[in-house]
């Protein structure tokens, strides 16, 4: 029989540590709040992510991706990847009714003619399976940005109209009064809309990890940016609206601002694990915060964090810049002061953006 085999006491225990992924599901908010709270002083502020609470990531753009679309741009940020499609169809005028074709600057809303749509059920992560219904992410994603390019006034009614002014010939008398040839004697009516480009602007999430409206935003201004439309005119022969098939005469769309997204995501120790009996945690100092706006979140910090902020301001050389939309939602950590840097920061966002929307170096 085999001798009993002793321990070794000169071996090494076992391991009890946990990996850093194991950590962060097992305890979530005590794992984010190490990163923000270091032990020692010296330590820098660091995200799980490796960023500091106001870095964003750095934003990449691929323009001119789908080759059977008007426009189109993939736009990725760190794991979140977007891609969005631009298609133009024609709306007749006789299909609308009677009073369209105003110069309101309510039209391109009255009509509908930019039209999003968000698609998230593509397996772009654990939440959004193949298959499934709309989830309330993606309508409520499609309500935010249809509210944004209306209330941005993006795109202009004069960019969409499609018009026709028709020629009346001047009868003889008035041609030789004024001394011109009876054939050459026409006076323009009245400019007449007879049909709208309806932009359909398709959303697609290839891959989602945190801040789907700033990636989702981005990539529609992009994919604006890339749109182009064919020369369209009204035929009086065939009453019909007809399209030049010459890329040499299409025409790109000239959008209006450049309004630019950023969102931050508040963390705060009274609704994480510091939580204890209604009081902060008692491991922070005295002089240590107990909130920070973390731009741009990842999906993990989403989870984490009741209160969001997202700005959308438009800049204009030499001039202050133009807070285009403020949303707020949950908590109310921020405050006035808190706010102010935040639309500081994204002031210094829109300038990142413009460079790369308009393929600056």
């Amino acid at each position: 029989m085999a001798a009993a085999k002793t321990p070794n006491p000169a071996a090494s225990p076992p391991s009890l540590s946990f990996p850093r992924a194991t950590f962060a599901k097992l305890s979530p908010h005590p794992f984010l709040l190490a990163h923000l709270q270091p032990s020692t002083p010296d330590t820098p502020v660091r995200r799980p992510n490796g960023r500091a609470p106001s870095q964003f990531r750095v934003p990449q753009k691929h323009a001119g991706s789908l080759s059977h679309a008007s426009g189109s741009a993939v736009v990725r940020l760190g794991d979140t990847a977007v891609v969005c499609g631009v298609r133009g169809e024609i709306l007749l005028a006789s299909n609308v009714g009677s009073g369209a074709g105003n110069d309101s600057d309510g039209e391109v809303q009255a009509l509908g003619l930019l039209v999003p749509n968000v698609e998230l059920s593509t397996g772009c992560s654990p939440a959004h399976l193949p298959g499934q219904p709309p989830s309330p992410l993606a309508q409520t994603l499609a309500s935010r940005l249809q509210t944004l390019l209306h209330t941005a006034n993006l795109i202009g009614a004069d960019e969409l109209r499609i018009t026709y002014t028709p020629p009346v010939a001047v009868s003889d008398d008035d041609a030789g009064a004024s001394g011109e040839s009876p054939a050459t004697a026409v006076a323009p009516k009245k400019e007449e809309v007879k049909a709208w480009w309806t932009l359909y602007i398709d959303v697609l999430f290839i891959s989602l990890d945190g801040n789907p409206f700033d990636s989702a935003w981005a990539s529609i201004l992009a994919a604006l940016a890339d749109t182009r439309l064919p020369h369209a005119y009204w035929d009086p022969d065939r009453s019909c609206i007809l399209c030049d098939d010459a890329i040499a005469n299409s025409r790109s769309l000239r959008m209006q601002k450049l309004p630019v997204a950023s969102t931050f995501a508040v963390y705060s120790t009274k609704h994480g694990a510091g939580r204890r009996g209604g009081e902060e945690d008692s491991n922070a100092g005295a002089g240590a915060p107990s909130k920070w706006a973390l731009a741009d979140p990842d999906a993990f910090e989403e989870g984490l964090c009741r209160e969001s902020l997202t700005v959308v301001v438009d800049c204009l050389e030499g001039a202050a810049p133009t807070i285009v939309m403020l949303e707020k939602h949950g908590g109310a950590a921020v405050g006035g002061g808190e706010i102010k840097e935040l639309i500081r920061m994204s002031t210094e966002r829109w300038r990142v953006w413009r460079d790369l929307l308009k393929g600056n170096p």
